[in-house]
């Protein structure tokens, strides 16, 4: 999976950060000490850098001109400067994207994973397995000893968010933002449509029960 390597001074947003990249399975890197972050970045050559702007001793922007002299990892500015002349700047200093706080989570991953896809970051997997299922991403199927199904868009953003988090419980806000895009708003009667079909396919290729309710929790495998 992508190593994301987060460079922000603040303890708390550093922590929520990472810990929601972790939980979407990526590797993460936290810059805790602010001296040679550039040669933090070469050394530690991670696939995206997610970039804060005030830091103690030199700035974001000045960090960005260090690590473009040596660099080409994907830079995305995460800050809460919302000026069109810091964001101009930013980007015209090599950065990938500029996002400000606070930020809305779906719209954050969307963006981290277009930069990475942009880019040329590391391929996501083409299939993930779980309690005997195959899920063919690209395919858009589910395989199981009973046979193979054909799922829709979102019967296989729920199905993979599920089994990336295979024993996890994965809560009902998590999937809907798993489902969410720029495009199409995902409600919770949506999911519940949506979860409803997904059970019956799954049950029709021998796994009834796969997917568990935890109540008042969301769902596991």
């Amino acid at each position: 999976m992508p190593d994301i390597m987060i460079v922000e001074d603040d303890p708390a947003i550093r922590e929520e950060l990472g810990l929601l990249l972790v939980n979407e399975g990526y590797q993460v890197t936290a810059v805790t000490h602010f001296a040679d972050v550039s040669g933090q970045v070469q050394r530690a050559a991670p696939d995206l850098v997610l970039l804060d702007l005030g830091l103690p001793g030199r700035d974001g922007l000045a960090l960005c001109a260090d690590i473009r002299r040596t660099s080409r990892t994907p830079i995305i500015f995460v800050t809460s400067r919302d000026s069109a002349s810091d964001e101009l700047y930013a980007l015209s200093l090599g950065g990938d994207d500029y996002i400000t706080k606070p930020y809305n989570i779906p719209v954050l991953l969307a963006r981290i994973k277009a930069v990475l896809r942009r880019t040329g970051g590391p391929a996501e997997p083409d299939t993930l397995e779980a309690g005997g299922l195959t899920l063919h991403l690209a395919r858009g199927t589910a395989s199981a000893e009973g046979g193979t199904a054909e799922l829709t868009r979102n019967e296989l953003k729920i199905l993979a968010c599920l089994m990336s988090h295979a024993g996890q419980i994965v809560s009902r806000a998590d999937l809907i933002d798993a489902l969410w895009d720029s495009q199409i708003y995902i409600d919770d009667n949506t999911l519940s449509v949506n979860m409803t079909r997904l059970r019956t396919k799954l049950e029709g290729i021998g796994l009834p029960g796969f997917i568990k309710t935890r109540r008042g929790m969301g769902y596991q495998l």
